[in-house]
């Protein structure tokens, strides 16, 4: 078997829908084996987990392997940050380190293999590169929100710390009680208890409520929507375009093949 056609094999199995399943299959009873470690379990059933263990790290070894004989250029398969990711999970985790000082950078290794479920379903990388892309966008709205944490907090510190300083004694305490507050956790004992001195002091959570957990968080979905759909629609044009681009080798090949035919019956 040449070259090409063991490549076009290799290309066809990794493309297979079966073979992704398997491997997601593989990739969750790998997480599912992970959080089992956690619990107390007899010594026997311990080292059958262990070789379960091996063996998911052989069968990801070789479907990095897949991956890289159906690539069509080889050397574009590392300048893909995930599958450089999961070559480096992968050949991290065949050093053998359970048994030596580095054993914890070893388990945690392992709890990344989790992470490759993302590199295996396109729907979760267009959401993650979505996310990633929209980074500047919600920066912008994140130091908005500081600024706006941070005003509140000095407010709240100037006349609350009397009341209570555990909650409002500087201002990185009311920082993080404001963090509470927009979090709905119990926000209403602390609201409570600021008003039996400042009857009117509800107005000040109302307020930072209304920015912070309704405005922002609105904003923040908005920015991730707004750049998916745009994701969706470039990854759209970029089938439309390989399919047009497709369409027409095919018709320049059967133009070919007519002037061909034409050329033979002529002599």
């Amino acid at each position: 078997m040449n070259t090409q056609a063991l490549q076009q094999k290799f290309l066809k199995i990794r493309s297979h829908k079966a073979f992704e399943l398997f491997i997601v299959f593989v990739i969750i009873f790998s997480a599912l084996l992970i959080g089992a470690k956690s619990y107390e379990i007899p010594d026997n059933v311990q080292l059958l987990m262990v070789w379960l263990d091996w063996g998911i790290t052989l069968l990801f070894l070789i479907e990095i392997v897949i991956r890289f004989i159906g690539e069509e250029r080889k050397r574009h398969f590392f300048k893909s940050a995930w599958n450089v990711f999961d070559t480096l999970i992968v050949v991290v985790s065949l050093i053998p380190v359970d048994n030596s000082e580095l054993a914890l950078v070893g388990r945690l290794i392992r709890i990344f293999r989790v992470l490759r479920m993302i590199s295996i379903i396109p729907e979760l990388r267009l959401l993650l590169n979505s996310l990633i892309k929209a980074m500047p966008q919600l920066g912008y709205v994140v130091l908005l929100m500081f600024i706006i944490f941070y005003i509140y907090a000095a407010v709240g510190t100037t006349f609350f710390a009397e009341i209570n300083p555990v909650l409002w004694g500087d201002i990185s305490i009311s920082l993080l009680t404001l963090f509470r507050v927009m979090t709905f956790e119990d926000w209403t004992d602390v609201m409570y208890e600021t008003m039996t001195v400042y009857s009117l002091s509800w107005a000040y959570y109302m307020t930072f409520i209304f920015f912070t957990a309704f405005a922002f968080l609105n904003m923040v979905i908005g920015i991730v929507v707004n750049v998916l759909e745009e994701e969706n629609q470039r990854i759209k044009d970029e089938d439309d375009k390989a399919k047009g681009k497709a369409s027409l080798d095919d018709l320049q090949q059967e133009i070919r093949e007519l002037k061909g035919l034409i050329v033979a019956r002529g002599k």
